[in-house]
């Protein structure tokens, strides 16, 4: 129960918003991404600066409040709500200080990857962020943070310089090379075990404004073939081009295709040369060359037009969406042809199994500089349910753990925990994504957030 006059005491420090059940704009304030996620806090704080982050934080505490942190609303997991307990809503802090002489961008813990992109392309800088420009910097960076760069500059993880963090003792401290360097160690990748994250500071690099996209659809018939030329490719493509395969089936009334094609599957092949524009082109020849394909959408773009591709895929709200992932240390003949059959079993025509390379800059950072756990593999392969209606959650959802299922024994069971389901396997789903990292977490976490007030997310518990 909520005393009245602690909240007015709440009220009355509060910068921002409070938003309550009773209130006008609940129902949209309540909304997250993924439209299976449908739940009821008691309060949503739409804070607007870190002193509103602190003041919830204490707040939460001295009422028994379950706690949840919002910043983009991404979280397929649904980590950002909560049933009966408040949500700290960070969209209000939004706002991207970009310093071209330093090459550093300070970002607001509510940005999205769209702000970003929007204050550092007018430098043509960029810091790698995700592929869908309306997903928050935080839960992503957070996590890990693979996109469009990463071969080159890394993971959104390995680019964060600092950060300000309000603990769950209310203390607002700061997290560098130089200041509470563990603390930084752990927000690169650990997930938001240790408090919330109000700013992100991120090294910035030359990128765009025009950069190589490519977006090249075959027939998804050949898709074992492709992938077994993919691999190969990948084996030699320059670090400038960092791209993602996927196979998928083509949407009735799909602009970019020819009518015969609607229905079929499709084998595709998605990424950025962030490199000079000619060599881009030259470098995805081969990818484009394959065969002749169902549609071919590839060419030179403004960076922030190639970082929008997917957004119309994945719209907030509408659709339900169900992922989970696995690492692989080898892309074998084996394994690409379990992979082609169990996504080709896909229930929904919006679904797609997404296979992630790494390599390139992401293998040159180690244990030492982040707590991301993933290194070590050569594919991330990642089956994703996306579909409409609640009637077909069960075959959805069934669809990608049965797909996980069979890859297993092929993989060490690591996972990417942004892309783990709804985190039901618990702790040892955390071991396995930690890996090697997860005792060092836990010390952390036992400094930063002893009762564990922070859960909502891949969770690391204290003790």
């Amino acid at each position: 129960m909520i005393t009245s006059s602690s909240l007015e005491q709440l009220k009355r420090r509060f910068n921002g918003r409070v938003v309550e059940p009773h209130d006008a704009g609940y129902d949209s304030a309540r909304r997250v991404w993924n439209g299976m996620i449908d739940r009821r806090p008691a309060l949503i704080a739409q804070c607007w600066d870190t002193q509103d982050v602190a003041s919830c934080i204490l707040f939460a505490r001295e009422n028994d409040l379950r706690v949840a942190v919002r910043g983009g609303g991404h979280s397929v997991a649904g980590h950002g709500t909560c049933d009966h307990g408040l949500v700290i809503d960070l969209s209000g802090l939004r706002g991207v200080h970009v310093d071209p002489q330093a090459s550093v961008a300070q970002c607001g813990g509510g940005a999205t990857w769209a702000d970003v992109d929007r204050a550092t392309q007018p430098f043509a800088l960029a810091t790698p962020g995700g592929v869908v420009s309306d997903t928050g910097i935080g839960g992503l960076t957070l996590g890990g943070g693979h996109g469009h760069l990463r071969n080159l500059y890394g993971l959104s993880c390995d680019n964060l310089l600092a950060a300000e963090v309000v603990t769950a003792e209310g203390r607002v401290v700061q997290a560098s090379e130089q200041r509470n360097r563990e603390l930084l160690w752990g927000l690169r990748g650990g997930g938001g075990n240790f408090g919330v994250v109000t700013r992100m500071d991120y090294r910035l690099h030359p990128v765009g404004p025009a950069v190589m996209f490519l977006a090249v659809f075959h027939d998804g018939a050949r898709a074992a073939e492709a992938l077994r030329f993919y691999r190969d490719f990948n084996g030699v493509c320059p670090p400038e081009l960092s791209t993602i395969a996927f196979i998928g089936q083509v949407a009735a009334g799909a602009a970019a295709f020819p009518a015969s094609a609607y229905g079929r599957p499709f084998v595709a092949f998605v990424g950025v040369y962030a490199g000079p524009v000619d060599e881009g082109e030259q470098a995805v020849a081969p990818l484009r060359e394959l065969g002749q394909p169902l549609a071919d959408l590839s060419g030179p773009v403004p960076y922030v037009q190639a970082q929008t591709f997917f957004d119309e895929e994945y719209p907030a709200h509408e659709m339900r969406y169900y992922w989970k992932s696995l690492h692989l240390p080898v892309l074998g003949d084996a394994v690409i042809d379990l992979i082609v059959d169990h996504a080709l079993r896909q229930p929904s025509s919006h679904s797609t199994t997404d296979i992630w390379p790494i390599g390139g800059a992401v293998r040159q950072f180690g244990d030492d500089t982040s707590a991301y756990y993933g290194r070590h593999a050569a594919y991330l392969v990642n089956p994703e349910a996306n579909w409409r209606a609640e009637q077909h959650d069960a075959a959805n959802v069934s669809w990608v753990r049965t797909f996980i299922d069979a890859l297993a024994e092929h993989s060490d069971g690591s996972r990417y925990l942004n892309f783990a389901g709804f985190q039901e396997e618990g702790e040892s789903m955390m071991r396995r994504g930690y890996g090697p990292h997860y005792d060092r977490l836990v010390e952390l976490k036992r400094q930063y957030d002893p009762d564990n007030v922070f859960q909502l997310n891949p969770n690391v518990p204290p003790a």
